[in-house]
């Protein structure tokens, strides 16, 4: 797909169907030895706690926090990893879990590290969901995802294809697991222009996705600004508990949020007495939010592109 390419929400919808019903065989089963080690860190809710790495053959694309979600009659897995091997080993460790129909998957954003394990979940009835400006953000970028996960994990990325959402959240959506109620909301533009944070009522634990990066370095791929609007308005919120979509299996709440914080509003500092210098925007990773260097993994990884990213924004404020 190209980068002009802009299909309206039918189309979208077309594409997901279309590639789901494409010639690529079933998904192979995971063996229960090759499930996902998962984490109860509330009654019914189970996370898998990813690895600090980029993608690799030895973690098989899973490297994103992915949670599990079970109701009375149903279950909800958020994210699935980034290929199908890492969605069907998600799957494996929802099946030592419970027998409940997995009704729902739920995608906090388009990154291929939540998205590209979908296909292993697909079966009669399972709803795909996502916020409303998920699919476009998906689709512009499908060829480069599809290729980054071939050449990064070889043979372990077959089968490992786009699956489109087909439920997609404007505002507020509530899904109902039978006896557990979860509320998704859509979020204006910070980590991503569609980020969708998903609160158990049961218990109020909250799953922020990328909003919230523990130990990983935060992606910046939306709005720095917006990503610290949007902060102070979640840390005003109150919850027992809140799932990252890198870091621990669950976290504090608004604690959990103060170093990411920091970091982002340092990179806007930096990238502002930059621009005031007249620095160029060449001089950005190198100046940026360097004092912290030591506290983030995948520091060197990401941290340019941030600062990068950052000028380019901050740059006609």
């Amino acid at each position: 797909m190209s980068a002009g390419f802009q299909p309206d929400r039918r189309s979208l919808l077309a594409l997901g169907a279309a590639m789901a019903s494409g010639v690529l065989s079933r998904v192979p089963p995971a063996a229960a030895d090759e499930a996902l080690p998962l984490e109860e860190v509330a009654p019914g809710i189970h996370v898998y706690r990813a690895p600090y790495e980029l993608v690799a053959p030895a973690n098989e694309g899973a490297i994103a926090n992915m949670t599990l979600i079970v109701g009375g009659e149903a279950a909800v897995v958020v994210d699935t990893g980034n290929s199908l091997r890492a969605g069907a080993r998600m799957l494996a460790a929802a099946r030592r879990v419970t027998d409940r129909p997995i009704r729902y998957v739920v995608n906090t954003h388009m990154h291929p590290d939540h998205t590209l394990g979908n296909a292993a979940f697909e079966a009669a009835g399972t709803r795909f969901v996502a916020h409303h400006k998920m699919p476009r953000a998906l689709s512009v970028r499908a060829d480069t995802y599809l290729d980054q996960a071939n050449r990064l994990l070889g043979p372990l990325a077959e089968g490992t294809r786009i699956v489109l959402p087909d439920l997609l959240v404007e505002d507020r959506m509530e899904l109902d697991l039978g006896d557990r109620r979860l509320l998704l909301e859509a979020h204006p533009t910070a980590h991503t222009d569609n980020d969708l944070t998903i609160r158990d009522a049961a218990t109020g634990s909250w799953i922020l996705g990328d909003l919230l990066f523990i130990g990983h370095v935060p992606t910046l791929d939306g709005s720095l600004l917006g990503w610290l609007a949007l902060l102070d308005r979640l840390a005003a919120r109150a919850a027992p508990c809140v799932v990252p979509g890198h870091g621990p299996a669950s976290a504090a709440w608004p604690e959990s949020s103060r170093a990411e914080r920091t970091y982002l509003a340092q990179l806007a500092a930096d990238v502002r007495a930059l621009i005031a210098r007249g620095s160029s925007m060449a001089q950005a990773p190198a100046a940026t939010a360097q004092d912290g260097r030591d506290e983030w993994a995948l520091f060197d990884e990401f941290n340019p592109r941030n600062a990068i990213a950052a000028y380019h924004e901050l740059e006609w404020e």
